[in-house]
């Protein structure tokens, strides 16, 4: 953008150019004396020109771009954000379902399992293992109850497992964050407590087993360590398991003051840790089941709280079946209808908004989907078969995602002879492109080919029969 082409200089004083070179500047052009005065005012201007000087085209503005509501470290500027951007804000903090929760104060319910686990490790001193299917809750347990532990000056360690666990790697890594003064062979005011230095410097150097781990973690004084080993079910490798279930014998047997905490997607005990009889009596089991009503109701009421608005009873009653027990979908649909009600200007969240807030999320689970599976979900087969096609994927709730002819024949209740089932399920492998078939000893197993195929017919189904 030029305002001037030229400055020309006579006897050492700058000239303005003439008017008429000015008016050739763009009519989008930026009148520059209102946005730099100080740049105007160092120019002799011409007699009389300071009105055609500022003249200029008047711009409309446009529409003003969206904008964040708090910054990066979460603080809301009052003069940015007025009272509705702070009531979204606390809402998304009192219900977001994209994370784990991992404070008390955003933590509802659970309080039965919350018990039960501090039972098992103060009381019982045995190693747990909580268990259950996706978006239970499990982690957030765990997150909350290791907060508890701390403040009851245990120390406890929080580890991810993922595809490509590796023992020696992840239990050193484990090891780094248990300082060596906790060790029995280690005074207060020796040279090896001065230099700070952790577990992992009395692990051999290069690989090595549950043994040489139990060995140096029976050495524990002062305090209580707990590991919590997370996602367990990701863990591919069977060596990793054993090593683990070795771990724990060899703890136990040693009356260490160490306790592994374990979770992970399962329907019971021996699906996630593997038949071990030799441990058994050293584990407990906590299985993390549907929420109760009143859980989601509490859930909900940290909404409440938070955003200062109320969920009427019939959107409360739409969002529980809906969600089914899953805090992670009581979240999700709290939060989203909760959203629709405030920027409605309304108070309070209806059936409708409910309703609302599960189309949306039907539709943003669909929309997630490959085109392929869009296709298919979409085709005259699945839509005669929709009621076996919600069937098996009731059945597919485990870790796995695997299930066989008589899971979906108990899920249809019987209203569908086991040789109508599997013919039917064997369409959706080779005409249509829905499942996976799996041969081995025993019956044939299914799985859908795509996840987040079987939470969205559950939703869907479920959203039919509330509106039904």
């Amino acid at each position: 953008m030029i305002w001037k082409r030229k400055l020309q200089t006579d006897g050492g004083n700058s000239v303005v150019p003439a008017l008429d070179t000015l008016n050739e500047a763009s009519e989008s052009s930026i009148v520059l004396v209102e946005q730099f005065p100080t740049l105007a005012r160092g120019y002799d201007m011409p007699a009389g020109s300071d009105s055609l000087w500022q003249q200029g085209p008047v711009i409309e503005p446009g529409p003003m771009l969206p904008r964040f509501m708090a910054s990066a470290a979460d603080d809301v500027e009052s003069e940015s954000a007025d009272r509705l951007s702070r009531r979204r804000l606390a809402l998304r903090d009192a219900l977001a379902a994209s994370q784990p929760v991992v404070s008390r104060e955003a933590f509802a319910g659970r309080h039965d399992q919350m018990l039960r686990l501090i039972n098992a490790i103060e009381e019982q001193r045995v190693h747990v293992v909580i268990y259950g299917e996706r978006g239970i809750g499990k982690t957030s347990l765990a997150h909350v109850f290791a907060e508890t532990a701390r403040e009851a000056r245990y120390h406890v360690i929080y580890a991810s497992c993922g595809t490509a666990a590796n023992f020696p790697d992840m239990f050193r890594s484990i090891l780094t964050n248990i300082p060596r003064l906790y060790h029995s062979s280690v005074m207060p005011n020796s040279a090896e407590a001065e230099a700070g230095d952790n577990f992992d410097v009395m692990l051999p150097e290069g690989p090595f087993g549950a043994r040489e781990l139990a060995d140096v973690l029976a050495g524990v004084l002062g305090t209580r360590v707990l590991i919590v080993l997370d996602e367990y079910d990701r863990v591919v490798d069977v060596n990793f398991r054993r090593d683990v279930a070795e771990l724990i014998k060899n703890l136990s047997d040693r009356a260490a003051r160490v306790q592994l905490i374990i979770t992970g997607v399962a329907l019971n005990l021996d699906e996630l840790i593997g038949y071990a009889p030799s441990i058994r009596r050293n584990i407990t089991g906590l299985p993390m089941i549907p929420m109760s009503n009143a859980e989601m109701h509490d859930l909900l009421r940290m909404g409440e709280r938070a955003a200062d608005i109320v969920y009427g009873d019939d959107g409360v009653e739409t969002i529980c079946q809906m969600a089914g027990g899953s805090p992670y979908l009581v979240r999700l649909l709290g939060h989203q209808a909760g959203l629709l009600a405030m920027d409605d200007g309304r108070d309070k969240v209806t059936q409708a908004d409910a309703r609302r807030a599960v189309d949306l999320v039907i539709r943003e689970w669909q929309a997630s989907l490959p085109r392929r599976v869009q296709s298919n979900l979409a085709r005259e087969e699945a839509k005669a078969h929709w009621e076996l096609l919600v069937s098996a994927a009731k059945a597919g709730s485990s870790a796995d995602g695997w299930f066989t002819v008589d899971d979906v024949y108990a899920e249809t209740g019987g209203s569908m002879s086991q040789l109508t089932i599997e013919r039917d399920l064997k369409l959706f492998v080779n005409t249509v492109d829905l499942l996976e078939r799996r041969e081995g000893p025993g019956d044939p197993h299914f799985r859908f080919g795509y996840p987040g195929v079987a939470s969205l017919l559950m939703m869907s189904a479920a959203m039919a029969r509330q509106v039904a």
